[in-house]
């Protein structure tokens, strides 16, 4: 038999084999409910080739990846059926913390024994627990969350009726390994997640011009928290808060610089000698507390005032209550109000850049404080420099910006 006859059809057999196991994508989106408010999707195959590739060029990681491949358990042994993309998403009204996610299980005792080895805790009625993340197994589905509230109703609107309508990926993503999707009425808003060797970015314009002029402004500073809002970005982020914020306390700017300092707290308590006499006693802890200035522009400060005294904001001390570090001082100017920190507050006052942002740098008191945090929650946070968010007109981006490492990003973390 001639071989080229059997070796040219092996190619293309070969290479239709690589495309649908590399390649092909299956775009239907069943598991993202009608009242999903935001959308985040993972193109696992886009993710994973992304994940290979490194792991070849760097083969220093080889033995470690396996080793904590075998300690940890490999999902493709969970009797999870991975997806071409995950699918994870946020229902309206309900907590910003609250997200969730719905898979189907080709096994799901695998799955279970998966879950305990893993240590999630056995609730009864299939539904597992670990620290803030909940899984409920439904036949041949799981549906997983950092809540658990929402099951009930996933359940009746998802798994239990073929209604919901089959979204398509192309209206979410393109290209990137992942995206974010906000979704109000029949509006959909896409910005890219893109992994870099050392950075996360998410954004919606291709064009770094406008996030690096507000990055580079931003270099010179050490504190730990500075933010500057207009308006518009106030309106945006009480959104997660109280919609009514924004509109009724006037306010039209926002200005936030903050410092981490860990102090000794005295905590007094009160014992009895032989003699039955009440006897002091003083006893002291660290604690993590930040000083911070707060700086509030209004367009009508006396509402503003008023608004903040409705809400039992103020005590007779003038003391700002809505922030749980105490102690503070509220006053108000003619043209706004100021909030600060009754210590060494004076050495956080930084210029108006007259730019939209919120920066966050990495502190070892933050991490360090993080007490319920596991450890690899806790490693994960110590490796992050820092996070910037920036808004230009209508661009936004948000990027999470890792220390350098010999590693890239993905095979840290």
């Amino acid at each position: 038999m001639n071989k080229k006859k059997i070796i040219v059809p092996l190619i293309v057999l070969l290479a239709i084999a690589v495309y649908f196991v590399a390649f092909y994508k299956n775009k239907n989106l069943k598991y993202i409910p009608g009242n999903a408010d935001a959308v985040v999707l993972i193109d696992v195959k886009k993710l994973t080739g992304q994940y290979v590739f490194n792991l070849i060029t760097h083969p220093s990681h080889w033995s470690g990846s396996k080793a904590k491949g075998k300690s940890s358990g490999s999902l493709k042994e969970a009797g999870i059926r991975i997806p071409d993309f995950l699918q994870i998403f946020h229902l309206k009204d309900t907590k910003f913390s609250e997200w969730y996610s719905i898979l189907e299980l080709k096994d799901s005792g695998k799955f279970i024994t998966f879950l305990k080895k893993q240590n999630f805790v056995d609730k009864g009625n299939n539904r597992f627990q670990k620290d803030r993340f909940f899984v409920v197994i439904d036949g041949n589905h799981c549906i997983a969350g950092t809540s658990d509230m929402a099951f009930e109703t996933l359940q009746k609107q998802l798994l239990q009726t073929s209604s919901n309508p089959v979204l398509d990926a192309d209206q979410f993503i393109h290209h990137t390994a992942g995206s974010l999707s906000l979704i109000s009425g029949k509006k959909i808003q896409n910005f890219s997640i893109e992994l870099n060797d050392d950075e996360i970015e998410i954004k919606n314009n291709s064009n770094p011009k406008n996030f690096n002029s507000i990055a580079s402004k931003l270099q010179t500073g050490k504190h730990f928290l500075d933010l500057e809002l207009d308006k518009e970005n106030i309106q945006n982020f009480s959104r997660f808060f109280s919609k009514s914020i924004a509109d009724s306390s006037q306010i039209n700017y926002f200005k936030v610089t903050a410092d981490l300092e860990q102090v000794n707290d005295t905590i007094i308590s009160y014992e009895y000698d032989d003699n039955f006499n009440e006897v002091e006693k003083k006893t002291f802890q660290k604690i993590i507390q930040p000083n911070y200035f707060i700086d509030i522009k209004s367009s009508d400060p006396e509402k503003t005032w008023a608004y903040f005294q409705s809400k039992k904001w103020i005590n007779n001390e003038n003391q700002f209550t809505a922030i749980p570090f105490q102690p503070n001082q509220i006053s108000r100017n003619n043209e706004g109000i100021a909030i600060k920190s009754t210590q060494k507050s004076t050495a956080l006052l930084s210029p108006q850049l007259k730019e939209n942002y919120i920066l966050i740098r990495n502190n070892a008191l933050l991490y360090s404080s993080l007490k319920t945090l596991g450890i690899n929650e806790k490693r994960i946070i110590s490796d992050i420099d820092y996070v910037l968010y920036g808004n230009k007109s209508q661009d936004y981006w948000i990027k999470i910006k890792a220390k350098n490492g010999e590693l890239p990003l993905i095979l840290r973390w």
